[in-house]
């Protein structure tokens, strides 16, 4: 996740959107149609959609960090169209419901930390700046990295590393880790840095070796792709025919899970061969709307954070082409 700078609100952290422009033009379908953006951050999506809506349109904003929310809040004292929701989007169903909408015109998320997540040190995300060791998007929820790495097995610390970021010396840096906490807690982003850089033999070029465990326990703190399978459902489930949801997602792991899900809904249901169905049972009641698309080399050079970004959209077909009529 990443405002764009017509877009930026006022604050201490700017915070640029990825794709900010394509991804509100492929989402609006109907002015007066009611939409949620699932990763509210700092708003800037949802100003632009807020922009591009009319006196009828409504827009829910959902986000699990209780900063970006009090944004939401102010966002909905200036726009009444506007509803802030605090919690995850994987809740959007139940926010979605509680505003009485049956269905949604569309659903934008924009996975990922934000940039002022990672620019604020006493966040923890970045490894680049020396902070507590928190990385969790609500800090309400427990634990926090350092928490979880005081009381994980090594066993478990391993296949988090490896599953989330696909480290091939997670076992290493697992085995440090469970080694240097009998001697003094892990309580700093500098010092799990610093131990990753040590556990590491091999390092990759231009990237920091710690890059993979950051992101694999943050991903794991956060719940990240249990919560976006079970959003992504929601959010299919609750578009209209016509509507479409809008996935931007900055690592693999994201994007394959993105990728997969969404072919498979516009495939259709798989029958089991021999079984005797009609063309209209097989049909699927979705569609992909054009490639994965990626930034561009301006908006990279612009903000480089853009540079692993993936868009990738899925429309549920409108009744009519469904059927097969005009």
């Amino acid at each position: 996740m990443t405002t764009d700078r017509r877009q930026e609100p006022p604050g201490q952290y700017r915070h640029r959107s990825v794709l900010l422009d394509s991804a509100v033009d492929l989402l609006i379908n109907d002015p007066d149609g009611v939409y949620i953006d699932g990763t509210f951050g700092r708003g800037g999506h949802s100003r632009l959609i807020l922009g591009q809506l009319g006196p009828g349109g409504k827009l829910l904003g959902i986000d699990k960090d209780p900063e970006a929310i009090q944004v939401a809040r102010d966002l909905a004292i200036e726009d009444p169209r506007f509803l802030p929701f605090h919690g995850s989007f994987a809740e959007l169903g139940e926010a979605a419901d509680a505003q009485g909408w049956k269905t949604v015109n569309g659903v934008l998320l924009d996975l990922g930390v934000s940039s002022p997540q990672l620019d604020d040190a006493t966040r923890g995300f970045s490894f680049m700046r020396d902070g507590p060791l928190d990385m969790r998007m609500d800090p309400g929820q427990a634990p926090s990295a350092a928490q979880w790495l005081a009381e994980a097995d090594e066993k478990d610390i391993a296949n988090v590393i490896w599953r989330y970021g696909e480290e091939k010396f997670s076992r290493r840096i697992a085995r440090l880790v469970v080694e240097r906490r009998k001697e003094q807690p892990l309580e700093t982003t500098h010092q799990l840095a610093s131990l990753v850089s040590e556990a590491v033999p091999r390092k990759e070029k231009h990237k920091h070796p710690a890059t993979r465990t950051f992101q694999a326990i943050r991903i794991f703190i956060n719940r990240e792709l249990e919560d976006l399978e079970i959003g992504l459902s929601a959010a299919a489930e609750k578009l209209m025919p016509g509507g479409r949801l809008v996935v931007i997602s900055f690592h693999s792991l994201e994007d394959r899970l993105v990728k997969r899900f969404m072919r498979d809904l516009a495939r259709g249901p798989r029958m089991p061969k021999g079984v005797p169905v009609t063309a209209e049972q097989e049909a699927s009641a979705f569609r992909l709307i054009g490639k994965a698309s990626k930034a561009d080399t301006e908006e990279v050079s612009d903000n480089v954070r853009a540079r692993s970004a993936v868009m990738r959209v899925l429309e549920r077909i409108p009744e009519q082409n469904s059927q097969g009529s005009a």
